[in-house]
Parts: C-alpha cells; structure tokens; sequence
C-alpha cells in the first residue's frame, strides 16, 4: 500500500473517531489508523459504521466504505433450488454455542483468489473479548445428531450494537454451509425486529444473495438509529434456539 496521511487514532480508546465523510475514495472508505482493539474502541467504532481491516504486519487500519453492502433480514435471498435442499438436509442452526470454533473456521477456510487471512491471533482475540462481554455473536450450523453436536458445516460471526449487527465473516464446510448460516440469522433479526444486516463490502456473491449497496450516508443514519435501540438482555443461545434448516425453505 502507498504510504498516504491518515488520521492517527488517540491512545484513549473512547476517543471519537474522524468523520466517515473524511474517508478516502482510494482506496475506498479508508479512515483512519492505529489504535487498538479493545472492547470500548470496537463497540464505539461500530456505532458509527467503522470496521477494523488490515492485515498481519500491518498497523490497524479502520474503513468505512462508500458505497456499503447491507442485507434486509425479510429479503434474504435464497435459490429455489437451494431451498428445496434444505428440506431435506439434515442441519440445525444455533447461536453463541462454538463461537472461537467459528471464527477459528472463517480465519483458516481456503477462499478463492484470496491468500491467507485476514482475522489475525489479535482480532481472533478481540473478537473473543466481546463475545464474552455479550457482544460479539456466532451463528453455527451443524449436522444434526441424536447425541451431542454433529459436524459444523458453516457459520458466521459479527457484532451487535442496539439492534443492528454488523457481520463480520462466514464460511462453509460444507456446499451451502454459510448461506444456511446467513439464512438462519436473517429469519431470527427478522423476527425480533432488527431490519439490517452489514455486510460491509461489495462482491458478486453477496449480491447474490440479496445484498444492497446503500450509499454511506444512508447506511450511517439507519445503523446509527438501530445501534441507539436497546435489545432484550437475553443470551443469544437460548434466545435464537435450535432451527432446522427446513425453516429456510419457506
């Protein structure tokens, strides 16, 4: 990456961050960087619609891209083709029940044209610590089996403020594994009255899948508002429960 001038984020982790506005165009939505990730600093960051992003060896660099990538949790797509396979696929979707599991899946799953990875040991960390603050959520599907858990075929993890989550990744172990993730988590949001769903950036597989890129400044007005309601206290596990993926096939 060119060496450019950024904005040097403030040891004080409550420190406010620049304006999204004052990201870059080149690449996009670039913001700021350094810092750390401390609960305080990531839970103020995605309040305001920024997300961490950088690679092993690099400084933490912050992103707030324009435009952003969101999902309607009642208009998830899912193929006819598809849906008539989970009606006969044996998978059962739960949350917060393996979370380091999941993201250990989404940081070591091979992705084409993509080398390594970049959900470093520190944002595997990070991400851990606002797990168990209550904040950070897994979505896992696994075989169903009549004791104990089957296999985990997909999943995916994020953060919730309020009532909006940002998602942070998925993966697959299994052909469709992280679509029944994503499905599961859109018909549970839809349920409870959380509309959105960050997806973060464009690419040709989430819009495949229902995603829509909002213009930033819609993004940040509607993620502000739904990060500012509060959620019901009750942990994600037993509030999500076990939902077989049947239930997707509408």
């Amino acid at each position: 990456m060119p060496r450019l001038r950024l904005p040097v984020l403030d040891a004080d982790p409550a420190a406010p961050f620049p304006p999204a506005a004052a990201a870059l165009r080149e690449p996009d939505g670039l913001l700021a960087v350094g810092g750390d990730l401390s609960p305080v600093r990531l839970l103020n960051a995605y309040a305001y619609g920024i997300f961490p992003w950088y690679s092993d060896g690099q400084p933490i660099l912050w992103w707030s891209p324009d435009p952003r990538m969101v999902f309607r949790t009642d208009a998830l797509h899912l193929s006819r083709r598809f849906r008539r396979a989970l009606r006969t696929l044996p998978w059962v979707a739960t949350a917060d029940t393996a979370f380091d599991e999941v993201v250990s899946a989404c940081a070591t799953t091979p992705r084409p044209g993509q080398r390594g990875t970049w959900i470093t040991p520190a944002m595997r960390a990070a991400y851990g610590a606002l797990h168990r603050l209550g904040h950070a959520h897994s979505i896992e599907v696994r075989e169903a089996a009549p004791e104990g858990r089957g296999a985990l075929v997909g999943g995916l993890y994020g953060v919730a403020v309020g009532r909006m989550f940002f998602a942070e990744s998925m993966f697959s172990a299994r052909s469709g594994g992280s679509k029944a993730a994503l499905g599961a988590l859109a018909l549970r949001l839809a349920h409870w009255g959380w509309p959105l769903v960050d997806a973060q950036v464009e690419n040709a597989h989430l819009r495949s899948l229902g995603a829509e890129p909002w213009p930033r400044e819609r993004f940040l007005r509607e993620a502000a508002r739904l990060a500012a309601l509060d959620a019901p206290p009750v942990g994600w596990t037993e509030r999500f429960g076990a939902l077989p993926a049947a239930a997707l096939a509408g």
